[in-house]
Formats: structure tokens, sequence, C-alpha cells
């Protein structure tokens, strides 16, 4: 029987889709190491095992998650069935340990340095990259039809910037910073917001610019207090359902269809690889 724990995963970036992979794969018996910036920018912090790397730990439907600040630690940390996460965005710990593999879930539409080289088994979730170059397999992460479909030879669609439709509602739901300042937030995650009510506020040189909710519902997601936005950066999401509540605070549909494919992905590839 294949000794799961010893199959390491490093999966770069912890946002709420990312989570819902780290989450699977836990469960599943496999040892994950997240790897993040220094300043993560998740909209659904209350889902996403990034916000450890603010509050020094955080919780996901039963899986807890610390800050660590070597490998060694990280490696206790697995031993005690805990997911460590790691401030490493270029990947410095490869220099220690040649992991099981590696899944790019930083979702940036962009590929921030993931290549095939760097594990037996690579993974990249959505836009920019290419399946038989510069990583192994791809993660359709568009909602729609081939959501979570698993690409063994080329890209996944590109990205659009319209967001998926939730409860009848596409681009409205989603809101974009005003301005380029420090966003300090005025509502709740999980709360409910009314359309063109203040939910937070953009500081600037010239003063403060105001953050409206775009339409009536619960506020799903918004951006940690104090982190510092350009105009046009997503900052919250709105879902117009006001009976979801708890939908706020666990893993979305969307996270775990493409979790189960990285899942799929990375046995398709044992079996080819013939271990």
């Amino acid at each position: 029987m294949t000794d799961r724990t010893k199959q390491l995963v490093i999966v770069r970036g912890g946002g709420d889709i990312a989570t819902g992979t780290i989450h699977r794969l836990h469960r599943c018996g496999y040892p994950v190491l997240i790897l993040e910036t220094g300043f993560p920018s998740a909209i659904r912090r209350c889902v996403a095992f990034s916000e450890a790397v603010y509050d020094g730990s955080a919780e996901v439907e039963g899986v807890a998650c610390v800050k660590v600040s070597n490998y060694e630690e990280a490696c206790s940390m697995m031993e005690q069935g805990v997911v460590p996460v790691m401030i490493d965005e270029q990947c410095q710990v490869l220099d220690k340990v040649r992991p099981w593999a590696v899944v790019d879930a930083i979702l940036a539409k962009r590929n921030l340095g993931t290549s095939r080289d760097m594990a037996d088994k690579t993974i990249g979730l959505g836009p920019g990259f290419t399946a038989g170059q510069d990583v192994d397999l791809v993660i359709e992460t568009m909602r729609g039809h081939n959501l979570g479909r698993i690409i063994g030879n080329g890209s996944a669609e590109p990205n659009t910037g319209i967001p998926g439709i939730i409860g009848g509602v596409g681009a409205e739901r989603v809101i974009h910073s005003p301005a380029k300042g420090i966003f300090l937030g005025k509502a709740m995650i999980g709360g409910m917001v009314e359309k063109g009510q203040l939910i937070g506020t953009v500081v600037t040189g010239q003063g403060e610019v105001a953050v409206e909710a775009s339409l009536t519902g619960l506020l799903r997601g918004i951006i940690k207090d104090g982190f510092p936005v350009v105009k046009g950066f997503k900052i919250a999401d709105i879902d117009p359902r006001k009976s979801e509540y708890e939908n706020c605070f666990t893993i979305s549909d969307k996270a775990r269809c493409i979790a189960g494919s990285v899942v799929e992905g990375l046995m398709m590839l044992e079996m080819k690889q013939g271990h």
C-alpha cells in the first residue's frame, strides 16, 4: 500500500480556491506545505488558509493551519496533522527538499515561476500554464461546463475578467477599488449589506474614497483592513442570495470541484509514472 505520509505536496498559494485543494489533499492523507507571500490578498478570508500569515493560525472546516518560519518547523507541524504555511514566494524551500508534487494554486492568471523540474508531478490551476510544457497538467478554473476539467495538453480558458454568475448576478457582485491607497473595511464577512451602503474606504493622499455595496446581499468576502490597493483591485464579493449565510464560512462548490480534479490528476500522474 502506498504510504501517503511520504508524498509531500507543496501548494503555492493559500487563497480560498487553493484552500479547497489543500483541505482535500490533507484529508486524503497527503502532507501539504503551503507557500505564500508576506501579504496575501484573499477576499474570502474566512475560508483561506493564507490568513494564518497574518494571524499565526487559521482553521477551515476542521483543518488547522499554522504559520512556520522554516522547513524544519513545517515538518514538525505536518507530523502533528497540522497544515503549515510558510512565506516563500520564490520556492526557496526546494533547495532543501524535492516534493512528491507541486500544485500552483496562486491563480495569478499567469505563471509566477512554476516549472516541471520542481517535482515529478506538477499541476497548474487556471490560465497562465501550458500542460506538457511548464506543468504536467492544468485544471480549468472557469465556471461552466468545463470547470474542473483536467487538461493534459494545452491551456485553460483565458481570463475574461468577468466573474461567474451566482444567484443570477455576475460582474455586479464583485467590487473593485475605486482608487489607489489603503483599504479600511466598514462591514463584516457574513453580514447583510444594502445596495449603496458604505462597506469601506480607500485612504489616498487626497483623502478618503468611499466603497459602496454594488447590490443587496451577504458580504461573502472583503479584503483585509490596511491592505494597500490600486485602482481596479478586487476588494469585496457580495452574494445576492440572502439565505446562503453558511456559505461565507465553508469551502465553495467551485473550490471543491477543482480540489477533486487536483487529486484525480495526481493519481493519474502516479499511475502514468508507474508508482
